[in-house]
């Protein structure tokens, strides 16, 4: 369980890196990458740099806390914010008619909510 904890949370945490361009990418050009982007256009350049940040903070919380050893506790908190930052995206895409889309981000949504069990309420808590 505790391999599988890892494997999720090191891809949700490649995910969120890749998805963090955002802080360095024009909004105009996240736009024009796919038709899966055009969400984008719903937000301020303002927004799109605080959900790059979160997600950046979610990456980094997902495995830095567990690997150092420094109050690994982050972890299943940094899951759940993943949880809540899927929720929201799950929003928005059904908002924008984009449902085809809204099912990957469940998968997601599904794998952070695994990761935030396991290292709450597992075998392989980090919490107590």
């Amino acid at each position: 369980m505790n391999v599988a904890l890892w494997i999720v949370a090191g891809l949700l945490a490649v995910a969120f890196l890749v998805s963090s361009a955002k802080l360095f990418v024009p909004k105009e050009t996240m736009a024009g990458l796919s038709a899966a982007s055009r969400w984008v256009e719903d937000f301020s350049p303002g927004a799109l740099k605080i959900i790059a940040g979160l997600e950046l903070l979610a990456a980094v919380g997902l495995i830095l806390p567990a690997v150092l050893d420094i109050a690994p506790v982050l972890v299943p908190l940094a899951a759940t914010g993943a949880v809540l930052l899927f929720v929201g995206a799950i929003i928005t895409r059904l908002r924008r008619g984009e449902r085809a889309t809204a099912v990957g981000d469940g998968v997601y949504l599904a794998l952070a909510a695994f990761v935030a069990w396991g290292r709450f309420f597992g075998a392989e808590s980090f919490v107590g």
